[in-house]
This record gives C-alpha cells, structure tokens and sequence, in this order.
C-alpha cells in the first residue's frame, strides 16, 4: 500500500472558468502554483469546491490530469472522483490512477438514498477497479449527499477494501469523527471537512 496521501493541510481548489463556460487552466495552475508556494500539504481537484457535479467527465479528467501534471509531484494531489454512479466513479478513479494522482476521494452517490450493503458494494466495485495499492478515501458530505457515511459502514468498507485508507467527513458532528477514527482499531485517516 503506498502511504496515505495527507499529512498536514490539504487545500480544495476551485475550479476557474472561462466566459464562455471551458476551464480555465492558466488561472487553474497559478492556483495551483500560489497554494504550494504558500505552504499549502496537499491539492485536492475536483472536490465539492470544485463543483465536480457540475463538470462533464471530459472537464473533469482534464482538469485531473491538469493538476497532476502542474504539482509536479511538489505536493500530493488527491482527486474526488465520486460521481452519481458507479460507473462514471469507476472510469474517473480510474483515470486518476493512470495519470499520477496520489490518491482519490469517492463521495458517496447522491440523489437516491442507498443500504448500506449497497454503499458496500459500491466502494469495494470502486476499490477493485484500481490498483491494489492506489489509496482511496470515503467522502461523507451528508448535507448534500443523501447518503451518510456511519462507523459501522465504513468499518466494513475498511475491511472489505484494503486500499480504503481513510475518510474525509464534511459535517460538524465531533461525535462521529471521534468514532470514525477508532476504525480498523485506529489506523484509519479520518479527514476533517
């Protein structure tokens, strides 16, 4: 397994349009080169700042391989690839794997509410679909994803899915981040949102 992405700080960055809606990549890699002259532990392209959501699957592995390419390997770069379906977060973590990216992050689909078996089911599809030692992170957002992220079902995604390393959860509950962290008996990266 290689070693978990984050150490330190990880900035989320925006990603910058043009007026006629394409990426703006110039802007994108000055934001990118600012963030790491200025200290920043780690990229994270394409996250909920990003509005990966809104990105087609061409804007948003462009905008991957973009980053990758920029940081140069000065700082980790981390993807968000979790999409609607598992499909589409399949072929994006996927591309990140090929390209360079240091690890991803899979937001749980949103729109329909799903069991946990089938959240299960989803993150180990995810998991197989990349090498064996390509680092991945839940992400638990549940105030914009219908889908939370419990203990419980992240002990069994830890334990189905070796290159689960850890979990980024965006939502103040101290509770549950403190039960997070007590999972895989505490060798879990527990990310704070």
């Amino acid at each position: 397994m290689k070693k978990p992405v984050f150490t330190g700080a990880a900035v989320a960055i925006i990603t910058p349009m043009n007026a006629d809606g394409s990426v703006n990549f110039e802007e994108l890699g000055r934001i990118i080169d600012d963030q790491i002259a200025h200290g920043t532990d780690a990229i994270v392209i394409c996250g909920t700042t990003g509005e990966s959501p809104t990105l087609s699957d061409e804007e948003h592995t462009a905008c991957i391989r973009y980053a990758v390419k920029q940081a140069a390997g000065r700082v980790p770069v981390f993807a968000q690839v979790g999409a609607a379906n598992t499909s589409s977060t399949i072929r994006l973590a996927q591309h990140a794997a090929a390209c360079g990216a240091d690890g991803v992050g899979v937001v749980t689909p949103w729109y329909f509410q799903l069991s946990d078996d089938a959240l299960l089911s989803y993150y180990k599809e995810v998991s197989d679909s990349v090498p064996a030692d390509f680092p991945i992170y839940m992400y638990g957002i549940p105030q914009n994803a219908v889908n939370d992220i419990t203990p419980a079902l992240a002990e069994r995604v830890a334990q189905a899915c070796p290159n689960v390393v850890g979990v980024k959860y965006s939502y103040p509950d101290m509770t549950r981040l403190q039960q997070l962290m007590t999972v895989r008996n505490g060798a879990f990266d527990v990310l704070v949102g």
